[in-house]
């Protein structure tokens, strides 16, 4: 007797075009074991759509999001298409406003589906963890049969709260960072001299970078501060910037006042990498995310602080090995920048382990792991806390 085809979808309010080759990857292998696999999504919020990065799949379930705006929030209810019913594993997003996740989880004991929770494990950038939406969500959190944990520091965090490892995955969350390597390896040199030209720089000026959205818990005040104190023991030293957002203004005022400071707004393919080839260093003194991988693939020792409200991705930078944590002052943040580009041999040891860390964290990886996880939640016994 032929057994049954499993069946899996994935809820996710929206697809963005960074996880559409994740999907794909994941997909192909649940096809080679004979699993089902579909993907229900909606549309971006009113704040979300200035972002512009939705992603496009043929294969997935496009369904109608419903919003409803609240306290600076916007609360979602997700229906689930008929062809997405009936499935022996249904993955939710992990989030208090979903409110279409709350039906699942209620007749999970009564369905034969098992559900499972993707996401951090907590909101890593709350000020306040003990706050009743913070508690609601750890308590949640226990009430699945399978965690898709994005890093090693979200398993920590359920495991603290008292789920079972046995029962999560960690997928070491990663995007497509083949294509941004095949971009640095098609610059030239004379690319990059032309660059470094049109800004002003000459060939043995030293660069370091800043790559993200420009808003408050990046610490950009902690940057110019710190990159100026460098600049007056390095004369030749430039940030360049890349990004925008809601601190533009503020970063318009240093660029304007300072002929060192470069300010380039939203840079993608080609141009991204160019700015990424010519720099030697990463600087990013507040939240690190998944930006960390760009610096791995460019060998750009990245440059942090131990104290500010990362994502989960800070667990791959390892301090001292292919990047640094450092004390959240001015003056720690300045001489670890100039201690790093006057230590050349240190400085190609921390940029060789990036590269090798590039290696570990790929979209592939994070795949197979993915896949495992759904394997063995769909062979493990019902979770009952």
């Amino acid at each position: 007797m032929t057994a049954r085809t499993k069946r899996v979808v994935i809820h996710q309010a929206r697809l963005t075009h960074y996880r559409v080759p994740f999907f794909e990857l994941i997909r192909e292998l649940a096809i080679q074991d004979g699993i089902e696999l579909r993907l229900v999504h909606g549309q971006p919020t009113r704040r979300e759509f200035h972002k512009r990065d939705a992603g496009l799949l043929e294969w997935a379930s496009v369904v109608r999001n419903y919003y409803l705006p609240l306290f600076g929030r916007d609360l979602i209810y997700q229906p689930t298409p008929p062809d997405a019913q009936n499935t022996d594993l249904i993955i939710l997003q992990q989030e208090n406003r979903i409110l279409s996740n709350y039906p699942h989880l209620l007749s999970r004991s009564k369905s034969g589906s098992r559900v499972a929770f993707w996401g951090h494990g907590a909101n890593f950038q709350s000020a306040r963890p003990d706050t009743l939406r913070e508690r609601w969500k750890r308590w949640l959190a226990g009430r699945v049969d399978w965690w898709f944990a994005y890093t090693e520091a979200s398993v920590e965090i359920l495991k603290q709260a008292g789920y079972p490892e046995s029962r999560i995955s960690c997928l070491n969350n990663s995007f497509d960072t083949r294509a941004f390597g095949e971009q640095l390896d098609q610059i030239s040199e004379g690319e990059r001299s032309a660059l470094r030209r049109s800004r002003g720089m000459d060939a043995g000026d030293r660069i370091a970078l800043f790559c993200g959205s420009l808003y408050r818990d990046k610490r950009l005040d902690l940057l110019f501060d710190s990159a100026s104190q460098v600049r007056e023991r390095i004369e030749n030293f430039h940030l360049v910037i890349i990004g925008d957002g809601p601190e533009r203004e503020f970063v318009r005022q240093w660029h304007e006042e300072h002929d060192w400071i470069h300010w380039v707004g939203v840079a993608t393919g080609q141009e991204k990498a160019r700015w990424f080839s010519v720099a030697e260093l990463m600087l990013n003194p507040g939240l690190v995310g998944l930006h960390i991988l760009d610096s791995f693939v460019a060998g750009l020792p990245m440059i942090s602080t131990f104290d500010s409200r990362h994502s989960p991705e800070i667990c791959y930078l390892e301090p001292g090995v292919n990047g640094l944590l450092v004390e959240p002052s001015i003056e720690s943040y300045a001489a670890s920048i100039v201690g790093l580009l006057e230590d050349s041999d240190r400085l190609r040891s921390l940029a060789q382990a990036a590269r090798t860390s590039a290696d570990q964290y790929t979209v592939e990886a994070m795949a197979a792991n993915f896949h495992q996880g759904i394997i063995k939640c769909l062979n493990a016994p019902r979770y009952l806390p």
